[in-house]
């Protein structure tokens, strides 16, 4: 092979070798490039993704729970989404999607919402429909038939399955998001009649009577009553949290546990809108002091003055708990039993669900009949702690 020939290969060999450089180097600048948008677009799914769980958990979106969880820096715990503590600071917040995540980021379980007990439960995601579904249609009859074909079930399977979740049949569920928004129309200060038909009611004298006896007074009365009262009020400290205290002229008319102040004196407004109400921390002291050693397990000298609205089944089960000594618990049938109404035991709870004065009229002294604690309108934390309270000073 001649020299030229020799020089002319060498040449085509260094002219292949940078040609195929130049094209790894492309392939590579067009790997990296496409890296980058996918990061890009990952970045900005994962942002879009961490706004819309922000707003479930600003919402407490029940909805979300087991879908992801949140982790807050400042405490050091993660929750459930529907969580009841209060709202953090969004710089303090991280999202996970599993309980394991979060804990190996060195977070741990809220003990409020137990976010590792948070479980997908589909009978659970249905009844949430059907409450959801009967909000929006209380203007209508709503019957078995018209949500058994709604949701596609049998009306003895929707019936059973809602009973079993929430306690109460559809229709009473109903019932009482009816007599819920009649209230607050009241309290607004509508006349009894848009009051009554906004709320879903007729205006029959019949329904005027029966919402009566649901509210303990007339509507007209009950809408006087909510404007025209005085109220005074103070918060305090206690053993389970922060209380609202506040009194009429005529006795203690609300007793409240909550989270702040601030959660418990906007409820107060919601509850009272145009009623005057006044902090009055003197005035409130002889029986916040009452209900402090209450609280922890005392049995009281006497009655405290209450000044509270009650139908006469209310009344009956109300007065009843006030009877039962510290430290003793009663089954709902055996309260059932004991105001002369046994086949009752639903309604019992029902009123120790809707009981104005925590503490004062004793409803956490109710439980299940095998024993456990049921519900509370304070939370289960609460209850438990106050039985064990009164358990220890009664020695039991």
């Amino acid at each position: 092979m001649t020299t030229n020939a020799i020089l002319d290969t060498r040449t085509e060999t260094l002219m292949a070798t940078r040609n195929q450089r130049s094209a790894n180097d492309a392939a590579a600048a067009r790997i990296q490039a496409a890296g980058a948008n996918r990061a890009d677009q990952d970045g900005r799914e994962q942002s879009g993704r961490d706004e819309q769980w922000w707003q479930a958990v600003l919402n407490r979106d029940a909805s979300h729970d087991g879908q992801f969880f949140f982790g807050v820096s400042s405490t050091g715990v993660f929750c459930r989404p529907s969580c009841p503590a209060k709202r953090p600071r969004r710089e303090n917040v991280s999202f996970f999607r599993r309980p394991e995540d979060a804990e190996r980021a060195g977070f741990r379980a809220c003990l409020r919402c137990k976010p590792k007990s948070a479980v997908i439960n589909p009978q659970v995601d249905q009844v949430k429909a059907i409450c959801r579904y009967i909000e929006q249609h209380l203007d209508e009859p709503i019957t078995l038939a018209r949500l058994s074909d709604e949701f596609g079930q049998s009306p003895f399977h929707l019936q059973r399955t809602f009973k079993r979740t929430l306690g109460v049949s559809p229709k009473a569920y109903a019932d009482s998001c009816r007599m819920g928004l009649l209230k607050q129309n009241l309290r607004a200060g509508h006349n009894v009649t848009r009051a009554l038909y906004d709320a879903g009611y007729g205006s029959s004298s019949r329904l005027y009577e029966r919402t009566a006896s649901q509210l303990g007074m007339t509507p007209d009365k009950y809408r006087r009553g909510a404007i025209a009262s005085t109220i005074r009020y103070t918060f305090v400290a206690s053993p389970l949290g922060r209380m609202l205290v506040a009194a009429t002229d005529k006795g203690i008319c609300s007793i409240k546990f909550g989270e702040s102040d601030e959660e418990l004196g906007e409820g107060l407004k919601r509850e009272f809108p145009f009623a005057t109400r006044k902090r009055d921390e003197a005035a409130m002291k002889s029986w916040t002091s009452t209900l402090l050693r209450q609280l922890a397990g005392h049995k009281l000298n006497q009655a405290l003055p209450l000044d509270i609205q009650a139908t006469a089944f209310q009344r009956k089960v109300w007065s009843y708990l006030q009877t039962l000594p510290v430290g003793a618990t009663r089954s709902y049938q055996e309260v059932a039993k004991a105001i002369g109404r046994p086949t009752a035991a639903r309604a019992v709870a029902r009123a120790c669900a809707t009981n104005p004065v925590a503490v004062a009229v004793p409803c956490h002294r109710v439980v299940r009949e095998d024993g456990k604690l049921g519900g509370y309108r304070w939370g289960l934390e609460r209850k438990r702690a106050l039985l064990e309270a009164e358990r220890s000073a009664a020695g039991q």
